[in-house]
């Protein structure tokens, strides 16, 4: 549905924060002399990293106007909240670098002022007590087509009504047997009015409560009033609760309450190759795919803090990204290297060999140890002191640095070539000692030039290629856990009809090494402290799990991204099927050598795209083609989003396009905006884009128009969605009782029968939580 903005809510880039502005412009005007905002969480599993950009929210902008935040427990559901999840988050938000102060509040705090409420709106005649169950009443809210039609108890007295809500509280009423509902307008155009339910009957033991209540108000009615209790000034939310706004504003406005808050919604985290629903990431935990909560495969702040990403790197992502209007996915490229940024400056450098082989020095004299000064920071200089690394006659190496046939531009060990062992001398490879079994490589054998030990002169002798080494003698064995993204699909909450999203989850995610060798300086690191290995990454040492002596190591982040380079590679690989002579994939350009391919001019222009959210494969094609890039600019200008725009420009109007100049389209740049804009706030969904798109190429016709006219918004309520869930398990009871008896996989099949039923308009994620829901 189309919703009405306020005035002072104008257009602003990605970049920038626009509640800030509204808070800029409110002080100014007098609406309020202090800033109140408030993070109010439900504590029924741990906070991840699109709680973190809600936290820098609420947080940072209380702090930067000199107000308070408000730590809130949104705990009105006891069936899934628990102590260890109040602490947990508690903990996120400290260890983010907030504090609440005094201002830790619970929902549950407000259980009787909330109750009071909801007999002040019954004794105004704006709620009453409704005994249709819980498909009736979906049934007598209509659809987003029909009107809603009155429930047979809608008129019931007042007096009847508090009796049945006084009866309710004291226990007489089985579960789902009466439900208080507001009343709203049945014709509304937002569902979320048509009566929306207030309180339900839920018999469960509350973590703090006890037993001493068996109804509970449910989120919007004890969200708003909560905030209403706190004088909130600005109460700010992501973009979902878009269409709660109107059902938010109405209940402040027909109770006493002491103040009037509003209510600001903002475009939530999307992270490409992360999931960001609680209830998927409990399915991860709860199937042991992970190991718990704080896994450090999971977008969780607890598992981001075990991997030894910081806080100061989360916070500064959050800055970097802004706080929009407009949904959008961010890559996960953009978060690793604010990552990367943090550790640079933090991560003193050390040798650890992952994969070791021994290289044996022949002419090294036996029993003697050398000491090598080596600074923790080589660049620079004087920061962080330095360690004593000991040099001996045998050294491992890494396995991949030799090879015995070594490819073009291979500036490693192999037979006969030389390489620089880091801060110590030239050595040259002489032989190699073989498994006789297995004709495996076990040993390799050099010779080292006394004359070039690094520092001293060299003679002019130089070698292209220098390798991180310890001491075979001295070195320190350790585990190192390789960790990396946890899904192999950009999206995998997006999933066909028919699959399982948990399919895409990474079997490389977690590759743990026993036995790395790494140098003797580490036998004191503690957990928690960051390292970077030379040429392999940034390191953390495990807090739980490290033993003094014994460390244990979790890659935060690789020092490059390499996922790109494996994507290519699996690219390339030969489809099934191709004969013999046709398997060998063509040599593609990667996108590095493209950058370096263009000219200066190109260059500046892909890596200005770049700097706006690009990816570099479509700021390069938009660098190359001025035409396609003047057709990106117009559609930007009528829609600031850049990362959607390139997307339909480059992956999907570019192909159509034929060897045409875009000026030969039926339609401009602004129209192509227009299109992006539907699909950032989910009117219609990338699938629908496409099918809008082709009829824009045959009749110029505006993209909203064509929505509107053939009926293709996207479906995200709940209560519109639910009828056809029910019907799609109604109609397939084979499935639904294999899938309670296990077999989760056919989940994917529910929902590709979902989205069949909706025509393709209903949004997954929505889908996904509901099925889930209802199928337990």
């Amino acid at each position: 549905m189309t919703t009405t903005r306020r005035p002072e809510e104008r257009e602003e880039s990605a970049a920038q924060n626009f509640i800030r502005a509204i808070i800029s412009e409110d002080l100014e005007k007098g609406r309020h002399t202090k800033v109140v905002t408030r993070f109010p969480p439900e504590p029924n599993g741990y906070l991840h990293i699109g709680h973190a950009k809600a936290i820098c929210t609420n947080f940072g902008l209380a702090r930067e106007f000199g107000g308070v935040c408000h730590l809130r427990m949104d705990d009105t559901n006891p069936t899934t909240e628990d102590v260890e999840y109040v602490e947990n988050i508690q903990r996120d938000v400290r260890w983010l670098g907030f504090d609440w102060g005094d201002k830790l509040f619970y929902a549950s705090d407000y259980f009787e002022r909330l109750y009071a409420f909801a007999v002040e709106l019954i004794k105004k005649g704006k709620a009453y007590v409704d005994s249709l169950n819980e498909a009736e009443i979906r049934e007598y809210r209509g659809t987003v087509n029909e009107p809603g039609k009155p429930s047979p108890y809608r008129d019931r007295s007042i007096e009847e009504n508090l009796d049945l809500f006084e009866r309710m509280r004291k226990g007489e009423f089985a579960e789902g047997a009466h439900v208080v509902r507001m009343k709203g307008d049945l014709a509304s155009p937002n569902m979320k009015m048509r009566d929306w339910p207030m309180y339900r009957i839920k018999r469960a033991h509350h973590y703090r409560t006890g037993d001493t209540w068996c109804i509970y108000p449910l989120y919007d009615f004890a969200h708003s009033l909560s905030d209403a209790i706190e004088g909130i000034t600005h109460s700010i939310c992501t973009l979902e609760f878009d269409n709660n706004r109107a059902l938010y504003d109405w209940f402040v406005e027909n109770v006493d309450v002491p103040a009037r808050p509003r209510q600001y919604e903002f475009a939530r985290l999307n992270l490409t190759y992360t999931v960001m629903s609680k209830r998927k990431l409990l399915e991860l935990v709860k199937g042991n795919l992970v190991r718990g909560w704080d896994d450090p495969r999971m977008p969780t702040l607890a598992g981001m803090r075990r991997r030894g990403i910081t806080p100061d790197s989360l916070r500064a992502f959050c800055e970097e990204i802004g706080v929009a209007k407009t949904n959008s996915t961010v890559e996960v490229e953009k978060f690793e290297s604010c990552i990367r940024a943090d550790l640079d400056r933090r991560a003193g450098r050390v040798m650890a060999v992952l994969r070791p082989i021994k290289l044996v020095l022949e002419n090294y004299p036996e029993g003697k140890v050398e000491e090598f000064e080596a600074p923790l920071f080589p660049d620079e200089p004087g920061k962080g002191g330095s360690r004593k690394i000991p040099f001996s006659r045998e050294v491992y190496i890494e396995r991949d640095d030799f090879t015995l046939d070594p490819p073009d531009k291979w500036f490693r060990l192999a037979p006969g070539r030389e390489v620089r062992l880091r801060y110590a001398y030239i050595v040259t490879c002489k032989d190699v000692v073989r498994d006789p079994a297995t004709g495996e490589v076990t040993e390799i054998r050099c010779t080292y030039d006394p004359e070039t030990r690094e520092g001293a002169a060299q003679a002019g002798k130089k070698v292209k290629g220098t390798l991180h080494w310890v001491s075979a003698a001295h070195a320190l064995r350790a585990e190192v856990r390789l960790y990396d993204r946890l899904f192999r699909d950009e999206r995998p909450d997006l999933v066909e009809e028919g699959q399982d999203w948990k399919a895409g989850l990474n079997p490389d995610s977690l590759v743990t090494i026993q036995g790395a060798a790494v140098e003797p300086s580490l036998a004191a690191a503690e957990g928690g402290q960051h390292f970077q290995f030379e040429r392999q990454g940034f390191f953390f040492v495990d807090p739980i799990d490290a033993k003094p002596g014994a460390p244990v190591f979790n890659r935060t982040v690789s020092l490059k991204d390499s996922w790109a380079k494996i994507a290519e590679r699996k690219q390339e690989a030969s489809p099934a099927g191709k004969k013999a002579d046709e398997a060998k994939p063509a040599v593609k350009t990667s996108p590095e050598e493209r950058l370096g391919k263009l000219t200066p001019e190109a260059r500046a222009i892909a890596e200005a795209l770049e700097s706006r959210g690009l990816g570099r494969e479509d700021a390069i094609v938009l660098a190359e083609d001025a035409d396609l890039r003047a057709f990106y600019d117009q559609a930007v200008a009528a829609h600031p989003g850049p990362k959607t725009v390139a997307s339909l420009v480059v992956n999907e109007l570019a192909r159509k396009l034929d060897g045409k100049k875009p000026s030969a389209l039926p339609f401009n740049g602004a129209a192509l905006g227009e299109l992006a804009s539907l699909i950032d706030d989910r009117t219609i969904t990338p699938t629908i884009a496409k099918e809008v798109l082709a009829e824009m190429l045959t009749s110029g016709e505006a993209p909203r128009a064509i929505v509107e006219r053939k009926g293709m918004r996207q479906v995200s309520d709940a209560s519109a969605l639910e009828p056809i869930v029910d019907k799609v398990l109604a109609e397939s009871p084979n499935e639904v009782k294999r899938y309670k008896e296990g077999n989760t996989k056919l989940l994917g099949f529910f929902v590709g029968k979902v989205m069949k039923a909706s025509s393709g308009k209903a949004n997954a994620e929505r889908v996904n939580e509901l099925l889930l829901k209802k199928l337990g």
